[in-house]
């Protein structure tokens, strides 16, 4: 009876994160009520606090998952066969401009849309988020170093410290591309990454 019901929670739980990351990507966490999550979800909001005990806590597991898919999307990435470093870099900005565009980005743009916001609301959501962009910077910093280390592009820091630099960059201008309706800051932020990790060749 337990093995049986397992798949049908775990697809509950998955169904109201994947709905909530769309919904709350497209217009943040506080404007959007649980029961319109629920409802288009399909689950029941009796069944929610089975899952999650307060929107809060809600929150701060549509962080980790969406973190979870980010980070293992990175990896993906930086293990493309046939690429060097530098053209792995060069594919995941690319993904960059493509996922956190200023259209409907399908909860893709998470921690843009929320980042800010729920920072000040939740402590929990707040380290989620630290947890999450850590992450991110964590495995640019690998990416770099690998780079430098087969010769397919110049470091001129500790790759900590460009990673660092580098995602704060591209953060900044996914911020800026829904300011201005337009890929600008994306081209200037691909412009400045190339003088900051220029590719050897």
């Amino acid at each position: 009876m337990n093995s049986a019901s397992a798949p049908d929670t775990t697809d509950a739980r998955d169904r109201i994160l994947a709905t909530g990351q769309r919904i709350m990507g497209g217009k943040g966490f506080s404007a959007v009520g649980l029961n319109e999550v629920l409802s288009a979800a399909g689950v029941p909001k009796g069944s929610f606090y089975h899952y999650f005990g307060s929107k809060e806590a809600f929150g701060e597991a549509l962080l980790e998952d969406y973190f979870a898919a980010y980070l293992a999307d990175m990896e993906r990435v930086f293990r493309l066969p046939g690429l060097t470093k530098a053209q792995q870099l060069d594919a995941y900005f690319d993904a960059w401009r493509a996922n956190q565009s200023f259209d409907d980005c399908q909860g893709k743009c998470l921690a843009v849309k929320l980042g800010a916001e729920v920072a000040d609301l939740s402590a929990s959501m707040r380290a989620a988020l630290q947890r999450g962009t850590a992450g991110i910077v964590t495995r640019l910093a690998g990416a770099l170093q690998a780079g430098a280390t087969e010769g397919s592009l110049h470091l001129h820091d500790h790759p900590a410290t460009v990673a660092q630099s580098l995602y704060q960059l591209w953060l900044g201008a996914s911020i800026m591309v829904k300011i201005v309706r337009s890929t600008q800051p994306f081209d200037a932020a691909l412009a400045t990454t190339r003088q900051i990790v220029p590719p050897t060749a």
